[in-house]
């Protein structure tokens, strides 16, 4: 086994960063002026125009925090373009200063935020342009994270891997290309894929909350994929709090996964005809971080087209997307892609395909000594005293005489089951034979032959 069993779970926490925290490799900066914002005047006043008409009145200093922009320089210069338009007027004030005046639409405003709202919906934050979130994104590249062995052990640690597999883990990161896991079910590759998206890649980034194209919206953040980074308010990042961009959000590196139901339909843009926006493909949302594609070859999508779809962002590392008006652009592709399968591989593409994946690694059964280990260690992690004499008993009598593969993630469900048995016989949870043979009765399924005898119909101790 791999010198990974000795690290505990606390030390599995402190892993590899690829920034250190409070420190970022980018830090938007806070834009002065409507030209620095990378937007047009005319495109931030239907914005505040859609905000105001669908809170029904709001400070300047409000309008400023719903746009994610300052109000000095920036949010005051839109609203006197309002003004002088005559489709905003002031209500009144709320304190002292122009950032407390309330501002409500007029009826020729309210007819503009409708014609506005018929062309797109979206009344979020202010987004960024293209080319800023481009230079951005390459800029936290997740290719700047490199791993050691020492590092390796602190991610893995809770893991238990031979050195073949282990040592072949970490040079694969370091590529940031593509990672392909393969081998049977059980045996810790969506775990592996995991300990890499949340223990290695670790640190933060900032993402725009929406990123603007040919003067449509994209929506980037994502409440679901992405985790916002603890203690940052928008308009601040780092340890001295210096002021930034409030149209980004700090985040850890995403960790997105996809399964079974991955289309590809779901890596292309999805405009929505309703709201009249964009929201971004999950390639686009795990940029700067670790996109897991889990039971590859069981999507309904073809293996070969799936694949194909990823020929020009792994070998160039930009991607294509399309606006629903015809117009294509190219976004970074700053990914580290995960394929994880228990299927062969060879049933799924051919040669020429699996070529173009960089690393190939395959996850095997565990051997007896380190199904022992991970026994061991459910058995901690639960509180159950481990016994070497049951584990012989387990393996001779539901492996070695069935002919039945290891799988490492049998451990934690036999031991689970035993829990539920003790519980339902008021008993204490212990590998006793009796409770080991009800939790295999229970967990695995016989095909064919006839079934072994029945045990006793409770543990000796039961009440």
């Amino acid at each position: 086994m791999a010198n990974t069993t000795a690290s505990s779970q606390t030390e599995a926490s402190t892993t590899a960063r690829s920034t250190v925290p409070g420190e970022f490799a980018f830090i938007p900066p806070m834009p002065r002026s409507i030209e620095e914002t990378g937007l047009s005047l005319a495109f931030l006043a239907d914005l505040s125009l859609k905000i105001l008409y669908n809170a029904g009145y709001l400070t300047g200093g409000q309008l400023a925090e719903r746009l994610r922009l300052p109000y000095t320089g920036v949010t005051e210069v839109v609203l006197e373009f309002l003004k002088r338009e005559q489709l905003v007027e002031v209500l009144g004030a709320k304190g002292v200063g122009e950032q407390a005046y309330q501002y409500a639409l007029t009826a020729r405003g309210r007819d503009r935020a409708r014609e506005a709202l018929d062309r797109s919906q979206y009344a979020g934050p202010a987004p960024v342009p293209l080319p800023a979130y481009a230079a951005a994104m390459r800029r936290q590249s997740h290719k700047g994270t490199r791993v050691t062995p020492r590092l390796m052990r602190q991610a893995l640690g809770h893991l238990v891997l031979n050195d073949r597999v282990f040592h072949k883990i970490g040079p694969a990161i370091n590529s940031g290309t593509s990672i392909f896991l393969y081998g049977p079910p059980g045996n810790g590759k969506t775990s592996i894929a995991e300990a890499i998206g949340h223990r290695v890649f670790q640190g933060g980034i900032y993402i725009p909350y929406a990123v603007e194209v040919g003067g449509f919206v994209i929506k980037v953040f994502d409440e679901v994929n992405h985790e916002p980074l603890p203690n940052q308010r928008p308009g601040q990042t780092g340890v001295l709090k210096t002021p930034a961009d409030a149209r980004w959000i700090a985040i850890r590196r995403p960790f997105i996964v996809s399964g079974g139901e991955l289309t590809l339909e779901m890596l292309d843009l999805a405009w929505n005809e309703v709201s009249r926006y964009y929201e971004a493909p999950l390639q686009m949302k795990a940029n700067g971080g670790v996109f897991l594609i889990d039971d590859f070859g069981r999507q309904q999508v073809r293996p070969r087209d799936l694949l194909n779809r990823w020929i020009v962002p792994l070998e160039k590392g930009v991607d294509y997307l399309t606006l629903h008006t015809g117009q294509k652009f190219e976004i970074p592709f700053e990914t580290l892609i995960l394929f994880s399968t228990n299927l062969n591989p060879r049933d799924l593409v051919d040669e020429a395909f699996l070529r173009r994946i960089r690393h190939k690694i395959e996850i095997p059964d565990p051997t007896p000594a380190e199904f022992r280990e991970i026994f061991r260690r459910e058995c901690q992690a639960r509180g159950i005293p481990y016994d070497d004499q049951a584990l012989v008993y387990l393996l001779q009598e539901w492996y070695v005489k069935r002919r039945r593969p290891l799988r490492a993630v049998h451990a934690r469900d036999l031991l689970s089951h035993i829990q539920d048995i003790a519980s339902y016989f008021n008993v204490p949870p212990a590998l006793s034979k009796e409770l080991i043979d009800r939790a295999c009765e229970a967990y695995f399924v016989e095909m064919g032959g006839p079934s072994p005898a029945a045990p006793s119909p409770k543990p000796s101790g039961a009440s």
